[in-house]
């Protein structure tokens, strides 16, 4: 790891100790946060996400912002209309002689139970080895609290907040961010107006030791392959031998999409991509990444790539195709002796920059088309996509906001930043850039040993208040860009 020497400048000085005194309290606050059970995708918790919502604007008046609770409409799920979450938007400060910094989070988490597998219950705040375990303490109640800690930080010391800021913070984010970007669109000409910058507070380190700063996304398409056959699961022993099966016609196709090394064999899939910079190769040699470390943290002996730059690049910088699962299929212990009249195979692609979603997907099914030909099956086949796809992001890593947050992360950790890709979508943050013509951000909190989505999610104490004093550190050091 690379380290520098930063002198800290008294205004941050002060902030630093504040939020070193009231770390506890910052835990907290935290523990309260996590034990409102803001699962979107349920809509049994649908009024948890709002609760949710309420209490963190609630945080937002007590720090001074004027906040605003904005309706985005009904959603139908299981045939019933469901009132979605608020988005809750707000301002803080408005000296023209400042910069202004947008700032977006999400307050919904993913589904979570002890039976799960979960070692303490997810909707309590645990501490364990100095690392507080409890779903949505890394994604994205903890960042988003970071903020709100940083403000208090600034105001309890006497230090004038360095920029104005304006708060997206939303509820929907882990069921798609459903009726959010209607709304910001309506708001692009008063709310988003004066926006300089924009920074998004959903992402984690590349590991477990070094802080980075992330400048891209890779996209997805979704899709489910359908073959019918029979009007009805049939009796293996009583028509086996006799009908074409769905279930082989389904495995014939998933087992020619992608290859044993990862290579997906559909044509063209590779032609958009685009290649890396000279300048961008230079910032994966740096990074700070232990290939075995990785693997055995997610219990895996082999990679698809073997060096550092070539797995990463095949992550971040090359598309990939994972299947994901078979709808219709008996999956319970035991044997159930039958054929089923109908299968889904489900499979993604994640796309990187330069890939068409729509181009993509003309691709994908003008290929299972030509298989199914060549099957010659009398079963039925149904290609589905389950939306237009998300759209890749990638930024300029080298302009004059990432260098802001660059001698941020150097004040706080002493060390230079990785530059990183997210191999995952945020699609909210292509929509922010388009709105508001700005530069975009993914400033991460969490370690990427944290979890998120899976049993025992977790956020480091240190990366917590150490995360929490550069986001204070970012404000200060964007606001004299």
């Amino acid at each position: 790891m690379s380290k520098v020497t930063k002198d800290i400048e008294a205004p941050l000085a002060k902030v630093f100790r504040y939020i070193e005194q009231e770390k506890n309290n910052f835990v907290e606050n935290l523990k309260n946060a996590v034990s409102i059970k803001s699962v979107s995708a349920d809509p049994n918790l649908r009024f948890e996400v709002l609760k949710m919502m309420n209490w963190a604007n609630n945080k937002l008046k007590i720090l001074g912002a004027e906040v605003e609770l904005c309706e985005t409409g009904i959603q139908v799920m299981n045939n019933e209309k469901i009132e979605l979450p608020p988005v809750l938007m707000g301002k803080l400060g408005n000296n023209t002689s400042k910069k202004t910094i947008c700032l977006y989070g999400h307050l919904d988490v993913q589904p979570a139970d002890i039976s799960d597998g979960w070692s303490s219950e997810p909707f309590i705040l645990t501490k364990r080895d100095d690392k507080l375990y409890g779903r949505g303490s890394s994604d994205d109640k903890g960042p988003v609290l970071g903020w709100m800690h940083a403000i208090e930080a600034y105001q309890q010391t006497g230090t004038e907040l360095p920029v104005n800021l304006k708060f997206i913070f939303e509820g929907m984010e882990e069921s798609g961010s459903i009726g959010l970007s209607e709304l910001l669109s309506k708001r692009k000409d008063t709310f988003f107006s004066d926006v300089d910058y924009v920074c998004v507070s959903d992402s984690y380190w590349l590991g477990t030791e070094k802080p980075c700063l992330t400048y891209g996304l890779r996209g997805m398409c979704s899709f489910g392959v359908e073959i019918k056959g029979s009007s009805k699961d049939l009796h293996s022993g009583m028509y086996g031998g006799i009908v074409f099966e769905a279930m082989s016609d389904l495995i014939h196709i998933l087992d020619k999409l992608v290859d044993h090394k990862g290579k997906i064999l559909i044509p063209g899939i590779y032609n958009d991509v685009e290649p890396l910079s000279e300048k961008e190769k230079e910032l994966f040699m740096k990074l700070d990444f232990n290939v075995d470390n990785h693997l055995t943290d997610i219990g895996v002996s082999k990679p698809l790539k073997e060096t550092k730059e070539d797995l990463l690049i095949n992550n971040w910088r090359k598309p990939s195709l994972s299947i994901h699962g078979i709808e219709g299929a008996f999956s319970g212990s035991g044997f159930k002796t039958v054929i089923p009249r109908k299968v889904i195979g489900k499979f993604s692609i994640r796309l990187v920059p330069n890939q068409d979603p729509k181009k993509v997907s003309d691709q994908v099914k003008s290929y299972i088309n030509s298989i199914w030909n060549s099957r010659k099956s009398p079963n039925k086949l149904k290609i589905i996509q389950s939306n237009d796809g998300e759209i890749p992001w990638i930024t300029d890593p080298f302009n004059s906001h990432f260098m802001a947050a660059h001698r941020a992360t150097e004040i706080v950790y002493n060390s230079e930043p990785d530059y990183t890709i997210c191999g995952g979508s945020i699609p909210i943050t292509l929509t922010l850039e388009k709105i508001t013509g700005k530069s975009v951000l993914l400033l991460p909190m969490g370690a990427g040993d944290d979890g998120a989505h899976s049993q025992d999610e977790k956020i480091n104490l240190l990366n917590y208040i150490e995360g929490t004093k550069l986001m204070a550190a970012y404000l200060y050091e964007v606001s004299k860009i």
